[in-house]
């Protein structure tokens, strides 16, 4: 029995949905993109959302806007996919990297002693859809010791006046910290609608604006918008009205929209994503949690507590006291019964590019010791109950094989 990773959640409504966008003769940014950040904006419990073409777009966007560049830091777990680290570094800054939690998630201490007269912004990731200690980390920018160290560039930091906090939310649409949804916890919050995501759109992200109320909202969604289409004052939607065609150009912007074609698929869901995309994938994640419950190998993820809820974007199992190579000899075994798993993620000091900028895995033994004992099972709807018993027993017996040789 075959059990792919994460195919994206497809069905008659997202295809009537996209269809009605072929058959309007536009497909790249107009209606349909406007109805997505309006549902996206109602479902976050937020007034201002902006879609855009890529969550790694729009954490780009919100750092150039919050005026981030050479010479500035800003801090990130070493726990995350690379697109979080590169956005820092494609606006020139430096991604300052710190250890995690045990739960997967950004330490706020670590946080605090990594601050310096460089940081001008923090970026957690809500790993696997499990929302980060956001009133930690408010208590950290907000700690009049750190704010004394704030030195700030530009009109956006002066007003804000302090550490910027950045979500990057990739994983978490849907989750809730606090009795409030994601994409309402921080300063400014990016979400990935990617097409494994919980909400997707084939491509695309949003940026979620939730500023103090000493900025505009309104005003920075507008900016924003004109930044991501080049700096021109009307979009191409606009353009093709009637007598729309004059423009202008005021800022050397970007291209970052997302298309009509994308935003239709992200539409169809968000309608009933509660119901069809969000519960189904609860559904998966609690029948994997009675069950390993039982094994005395097995280490759950996060997923409640009295007022946070995750996305259940991941199923990030551990299994307790053995090393990366067992991991990954179990991953082998699985992978051999033709049920598909990943690890989320290769640590960043492991990678490369970071590897030679000088970061180093022993600096972050909480993030190397979850990485090393980590495998992502499949979640999404389409996994019916007999199918998650399929993958149980695989994996029961990849764990005993491995662990008995």
């Amino acid at each position: 029995m075959k059990i792919p990773f994460s195919p994206p959640f497809i069905d008659d409504d997202v295809k009537n949905e996209v269809l009605s966008a072929l058959e309007s003769g536009w497909i790249t940014t107009g209606p349909k993109v406007k109805s997505l950040e309006f549902e996206t904006a109602k479902y976050a419990g937020i007034d201002h959302v902006l879609c855009v073409n890529s969550a790694t777009s729009g954490l780009m966007l919100v750092l150039h806007w919050l005026g981030i560049g050479r010479g500035d830091e800003v801090i990130i777990p070493a726990y995350t996919y690379c697109a979080t680290a590169l956005a820092v570094m494609h606006v020139g800054a430096t991604p300052v990297m710190v250890d995690v939690k045990e739960d997967f998630n950004i330490d706020p201490e670590k946080v605090r002693a990594a601050i310096t007269n460089k940081t001008k912004a923090i970026m957690p990731v809500d790993f696997a859809g499990w929302p980060c200690d956001y009133n930690a980390l408010f208590a950290v920018v907000k700690d009049p010791n750190i704010k004394s160290q704030f030195k700030w560039k530009g009109e956006v930091q002066q007003k804000l006046g302090r550490i910027a906090i950045l979500a990057d939310a990739a994983h978490s649409f849907g989750a809730v910290y606090n009795n409030k949804r994601t994409g309402s916890l921080a300063d400014i919050t990016v979400f990935s609608y990617h097409a494994v995501k919980n909400l997707t759109t084939a491509e695309g992200g949003a940026i979620c604006i939730t500023m103090p109320s000493s900025f505009d909202n309104a005003d920075i969604y507008k900016t924003l918008r004109l930044w991501t289409l080049n700096g021109q004052t009307k979009d191409a939607f606009s353009k093709n009205q009637t007598g729309g065609w004059r423009y202008d150009v005021v800022y050397a912007g970007f291209k970052m929209n997302m298309p009509d074609v994308c935003a239709a698929i992200g539409l169809a869901q968000i309608r009933k994503y509660d119901r069809a995309v969000w519960q189904e994938r609860k559904r998966v994640f609690e029948y994997f949690s009675r069950e390993f419950s039982n094994d005395n190998w097995a280490q759950l993820p996060a997923f409640t507590n009295n007022d946070s809820q995750c996305s259940y974007h991941l199923y990030p199992l551990r299994i307790k006291d053995i090393t990366e190579d067992l991991r990954d000899e179990i991953i082998e075994r699985i992978s051999k019964a033709e049920v598909a798993v990943n690890v989320h993620f290769i640590p960043l000091p492991l990678l490369t590019v970071f590897k030679d900028l000088n970061y180093r895995m022993q600096d972050y033994p909480v993030t190397y010791n979850n990485y090393s004992r980590e495998i992502s099972l499949p979640i999404y709807p389409q996994l019916d109950n007999n199918l998650c018993e399929h993958i149980v027993k695989v994996v029961r017996s990849a764990v005993k094989e491995t662990l008995e040789q």
